[in-house]
């Protein structure tokens, strides 16, 4: 991609100041909002931003965006992807939520469910359930971890192990075009490995914008998830890839 002298500009505000909203920049180059979400757009297909409400963030290799900017990123494909996995998740079921703001959307579909346990080392997801009468809430212990609610380390995995669940529903930071699973913080990563353990059948709820990211740490490969929930076609050589690891691909358009 050629950038403008603007988008350019963008890209050094960005790296600076770490978050560029629209209407900033619109007044910055004396442009209007249209030109500026254009250019964002633009950077953002090129893999150099990620789109946010009111503007963008940068993208990084090794350390997460905010969790605000987060859960708005890609809000209305999260919340398709959480309520097609939720239809696929019978009433009277064990299910383990792990961190992030996909599962916390699936949490939101699952208020209408019945006799649910939910265990889960996301304080959001627990308090989202409370509101539904009939789920056995169980939180697993460790560290709080302050800027999004999750609960990590050796206590939390200790914690996990202790149990055996139909279905554990997982995010990750960022997908690999291998088809490794990805995340920033290796406690997390510690703590997946032992949900997807523990599961008779896991669920990975990512969108797209995860396979334009990259993250240090490694999860798991795609070949142990056994259905993959998400809002358009994998990339590359992955749908082959899951063909042959008999992993299930739900698309959510």
């Amino acid at each position: 991609m050629s950038l403008s002298f603007r988008q350019s500009d963008i890209l050094e505000i960005a790296g600076t100041e770490g978050r560029v909203a629209v209407d900033d920049l619109a007044e910055r180059f004396g442009v209007t909002v249209q030109t500026i979400r254009r250019d964002l757009s633009e950077l953002s297909d090129a893999g150099k931003l990620d789109r946010v409400h009111g503007g963008a963030v940068l993208r990084s290799g090794v350390s997460n965006i905010g969790y605000e900017d987060r859960r708005a990123l890609n809000a209305e494909a999260k919340i398709r992807i959480a309520m097609r996995c939720a239809e696929d998740i019978p009433d009277g079921s064990s299910i383990f939520l792990n961190i992030g703001t996909t599962t916390e959307a699936v949490a939101r579909q699952l208020l209408g469910h019945k006799n649910l346990m939910v265990v889960t080392n996301n304080l959001n997801v627990a308090n989202i359930l409370v509101e539904n009468p009939d789920c056995e809430i169980v939180v697993a212990g460790g560290a709080l971890r302050r800027t999004d609610g999750g609960l990590v380390g050796n206590l939390t995995a200790s914690t996990i192990r202790q149990f055996k669940f139909d279905r554990a529903i997982i995010g990750c930071s960022a997908l690999d075009l291998d088809g490794d699973l990805l995340d920033f913080d290796l406690q997390e990563v510690q703590a997946s490995q032992a949900i997807i353990a523990q599961a008779r059948h896991t669920c990975l709820v990512a969108d797209q914008s995860k396979f334009q990211r990259i993250a240090p740490g490694r999860i798991t490969s795609m070949s142990e998830i056994d259905t993959i929930y998400t809002d358009a076609p994998l990339p590359d050589d992955l749908p082959r890839l899951c063909q042959n690891w008999q992993t299930r691909v739900v698309q959510c358009d």
